[in-house]
């Protein structure tokens, strides 16, 4: 028995996006995210139940500002206390996992979708994911794109507008394009202590 195409996408290996239970899943997906996105902040029941529906998992005190945009949402497990801004994209064909009390502010993108970059092999149709992981307590600004296979690590910031490539270490600031640290991060830091140019 040849495994199917959903096992193929998890598992990290080349697999066929247009198949038939796929698309089926990302169509439901996308039924799911437009009741989530129609809610209101004042039914908080309502908002939390199509969430739950939404996603696989979500942790206690999570908030998901509408829009929000996803592929699967199954593949989301979302931490305690997790806050996500408008206008987030998480293309989760693989994992995504965001722990608890990390905040991802408008616009941050989350990919775990690649594609050959042979152009022959990539016209013919295969993609590829891998998961995304993202740390405790940590702060995404403004715009960020995070890419396939990444892990980045608790209580790190990375700034506004950033494209990360590589993973990022705990306790760190980071930014640019391609993300790089800046700093270490110590503890206990002043409250107006706000780095420039993360935002969001």
């Amino acid at each position: 028995m040849t495994d199917s195409e959903r096992a193929r996408m998890l598992r990290g290996d080349l697999y066929l996006g247009n198949d038939p239970e796929l698309v089926a899943a990302r169509a439901e997906a996308r039924r799911r995210t437009r009741r989530y996105n129609a809610t209101d902040q004042d039914a908080p029941e309502e908002r939390a139940a199509a969430l739950a529906a939404l996603v696989g998992r979500a942790g206690r005190d999570v908030w998901v500002e509408p829009p929000f945009y996803c592929d699967y949402g199954s593949y989301i497990e979302l931490g305690d206390g997790v806050f996500v801004n408008m206008n987030c994209v998480f293309l989760d064909c693989a994992h995504i996992r965001v722990g608890p009390q990390t905040f991802i502010a408008p616009s941050v993108q989350l990919l775990t979708a690649g594609h050959p970059l042979d152009a022959a092999q990539r016209v013919a149709g295969p993609e590829y994911a891998r998961p995304i992981t993202i740390g405790a307590r940590v702060w995404l600004g403004g715009g960020v794109i995070v890419c396939p296979g990444v892990t980045i690590g608790d209580d790190t910031t990375v700034g506004a507008g950033s494209v990360v490539v590589r993973d990022l270490p705990a306790g760190v600031l980071a930014a640019g394009n391609p993300c790089r640290v800046i700093r270490t991060l110590s503890g206990g830091a002043a409250a107006t202590d706000v780095p420039p140019g993360v935002g969001g």
